[in-house]
């Protein structure tokens, strides 16, 4: 998620709203719940049965993340004049690619080079199909055509995101939206929910976003993307009416409360927490949202997706250096890898990230204006 300023150097882009910074720190905070439900079976001995409980369901950070990304793409790209007509989708495509690409086919090619030390040491690499590479370059490989997750795993995900990415100009051109009321908007917002969990549900698995993700992670995104989608409508329609934050937030309660107590399936309940959550932070502007915005924790929005990219390869790293037999990580080595990641994170960011983003945005603006 760019900043404000970042946001606004775009013609015709607006600036994202003071309020909307705290959805980067919150971002940031998903992010590491991602890293730790990587190291969970690491950490099994050294935690709690609760502790490692929660670590279990750190798969569900990555549904906040594609509801904050349609809910944020749809701020910055519905309305903006400069992604208007074939030129303009092209445009907007092209900020996406740079945002995505260039990072994930570094991270990739980390992954090659290990796989090749494997194999020159005489190790095991068979998890490693050296014919699916092509659609992890083309950011294709969890759009059905594969068997499993492989290489950068993490990476599916973006493979997802990717999709939506290039549906939404369509989206976008799709229906009136902006002539919908409020209660088709509401209405249109929970069907999504309910096909969300429909899909599940025909696919065997309603208790568990995270099930065959080779198979539902495609539409698992684009549903949640859309519900993104939506919550931004409402959002501009809610922004100035009073007691609505205070609704969300009773919302998001209700929801977790319930589904945990009831036991109801994930499919049912946990994207809808995440989209109340989403829409009380982006209207409140107190202790909660503050503390997102906050010098520390937006940074960890800012670099959230180095972290979210280089991690799983770091872990592997790490393992086979610093891990025994036992696969289990005390505290003090848990420690060592979390700034490890941050580290890298950090310099990724700074080293890849942005100066590649720029680089491709330079040369694909001069070719559109050309």
């Amino acid at each position: 998620m760019d900043r404000t300023q970042q946001t606004a150097a775009l013609p015709g882009a607006r600036a994202l709203a003071p309020q909307l910074d705290a959805l980067t720190g919150l971002r940031g905070l998903a992010a590491w719940y991602v890293v730790l439900f990587h190291t969970r079976v690491t950490l099994k001995a050294t935690v709690g049965p609760m502790a490692y409980a929660f670590l279990s369901h750190g798969y569900l950070a990555v549904d906040l993340f594609f509801i904050l990304s349609g809910f944020v793409l749809w701020h910055s790209g519905a309305d903006n004049p400069a992604y208007r007509g074939a030129r303009g989708m092209a445009r907007f495509w092209l900020r996406r690619i740079a945002r995505i690409w260039p990072l994930h086919m570094v991270l990739l090619g980390g992954f090659v080079a290990l796989v090749g030390l494997l194999a020159a040491t005489g190790r095991d690499t068979s998890f490693y199909r050296w014919g699916e590479l092509p659609l992890h370059v083309l950011l294709m490989q969890n759009w059905g055509m594969t068997i499993g997750l492989m290489w950068n795993e993490p990476a599916w995900s973006i493979s997802c995101e990717w999709a939506a990415y290039l549906l939404f100009p369509f989206t976008v051109m799709a229906a009136p939206w902006r002539d919908w009321s409020t209660g088709a908007l509401v209405a249109l917002g929970c069907a999504l929910l309910a096909a969300l969990w429909a899909y599940f549900a025909l696919h065997g698995s309603a208790d568990y976003l995270g099930y065959e993700i080779q198979r539902t992670g495609l539409m698992r995104c684009l549903l949640e993307f859309w519900m993104g989608n939506v919550l931004r409508m409402l959002w501009a329609r809610w922004r100035d009416v009073p007691d609505i934050c205070t609704g969300a937030w009773a919302a998001m309660i209700a929801l977790l409360e319930g589904g945990v107590v009831l036991q109801l399936p994930e499919a049912s309940y946990v994207p809808g927490a995440f989209a109340a959550l989403i829409l009380a932070l982006s209207l409140e502007d107190r202790t909660p949202a503050r503390l997102l915005r906050s010098g520390p924790l937006h940074w960890l929005g800012e670099i959230s997706y180095s972290t979210y990219l280089s991690h799983f390869l770091l872990f592997i790293v790490f393992k086979m250096l610093f891990v025994g037999s036992d696969l289990t990580v005390g505290l003090g080595k848990l420690a060592l890898f979390l700034m490890i990641v941050l580290a890298a994170s950090a310099a990724l960011y700074r080293l890849v990230e942005k100066p590649a983003q720029h680089w491709l945005l330079r040369r694909g603006e001069a070719r559109l204006t050309a």
